[in-house]
């Protein structure tokens, strides 16, 4: 079943990209730091966060070498330090429909599982990070686009999830959408925003 999506303006409208229609503004329910933009899955736990961030990094030119470890570097920042619990599936170059093509981009699936089970009922038993990485030399920026994905038991299926057999689960599979749909409508419509963030 396809998601609805809507057209949805970020940081005052200097980026539009579409969401899933039944994800919220979390700016509308607590504080967000002014270079985030988050949304959240009414129905559900899945979460979309787009950061402008510093670009990770030496100065020149990007290698690939040099992105793969900026991308290291944020998904360590994300993670903190619970970085020993996560596990990387695959890295991806990746291509956005709407953003210049010498511009690169990277996608990453990753599972954080918690150190010790939770006696919270709520707390996950893993969450999937869909984490994208878009790179703009010339402006020194990183944007970051995560989809966290929390799986909490008897909130999915278990037996349909085994990221070793390739196999995603719905909510998974449902963020890869998610992720698709970015990539494929995310327009930077003022470049200047990154000259205040």
């Amino acid at each position: 079943m396809g998601s609805k999506y809507r057209n949805t303006p970020l940081f005052g409208g200097a980026i539009t990209v579409e969401l899933p229609s039944k994800f919220a503004d979390v700016s509308q329910l607590r504080e967000v730091p002014d270079h985030q933009e988050v949304y959240i899955d009414k129905d559900g736990f899945t979460s979309i966060i787009v950061e402008i961030t510093e670009r990770v990094g030496s100065k020149g030119a990007s290698s690939l070498e040099d992105d793969g470890r900026a991308l290291t570097t944020h998904l360590e920042e994300l993670v903190g330090d619970d970085i020993d619990t996560v596990k990387v599936w695959n890295t991806t170059e990746t291509q956005f429909t709407s953003i210049p093509e010498e511009l690169p981009a990277y996608t990453l699936i990753a599972t954080q599982t918690p150190k010790v089970p939770n006696e919270r009922k709520s707390a996950p038993d893993f969450t999937a990070l869909i984490l994208t990485l878009l790179r703009i030399e010339r402006l020194s920026t990183d944007i970051l686009i995560t989809v966290n994905v929390p799986h909490i038991k008897g909130e999915y299926d278990e037996e349909e999830v085994d990221l070793a057999l390739g196999k995603q689960g719905e909510l998974i599979g449902d963020a890869v959408e998610y992720a698709a749909k970015i990539w494929e409508t995310f327009k930077i419509k003022d470049w200047k925003l990154f000259d205040t963030v």
